[in-house]
């Protein structure tokens, strides 16, 4: 089997932050990047979206001759989502492989003052 899509290939990855309802279809996802980010659809970059649950998205890319949708539900498990709302981050394709893990996207290293360690 092939894989639809190459992530080395992608020249942008957009993450929207916040729910979105899933319920929509292409074109309702294009409308959502083309009018409250002001992001260009067409362009060659894979837009992901996520629902309420995290345990689900869907992705849209412009392949030349029309859109791709995707479409993924986690059986088990699901994903480290931002939800600050209103906002879209681009990722790097290691940032997308880490999402799509399962892991955070956020640095997880934190400071720890001495004598906390035990």
């Amino acid at each position: 089997m092939t894989r639809l899509l190459n992530f080395t290939q992608l020249q942008q990855v957009y993450l929207v932050c916040g729910k979105t309802d899933l319920r929509k279809g292409i074109d309702g996802l294009a409308t959502i990047v083309q009018e409250e980010f002001a992001l260009n659809p067409f362009s060659p970059a894979l837009f992901l979206f996520c629902g309420t649950r995290k345990d689900r998205f869907k992705a849209i890319f412009w392949e030349g001759d029309g859109f791709v949708l995707l479409y993924k539900r986690y059986e088990s498990g699901h994903l480290q989502w931002p939800r600050t709302a209103a906002e879209v981050r681009q990722l790097t394709t290691q940032q997308l492989q880490w999402l799509l893990t399962g892991l955070t996207i956020e640095p997880s290293v934190h400071r720890v003052k001495p004598g906390q360690m035990y």
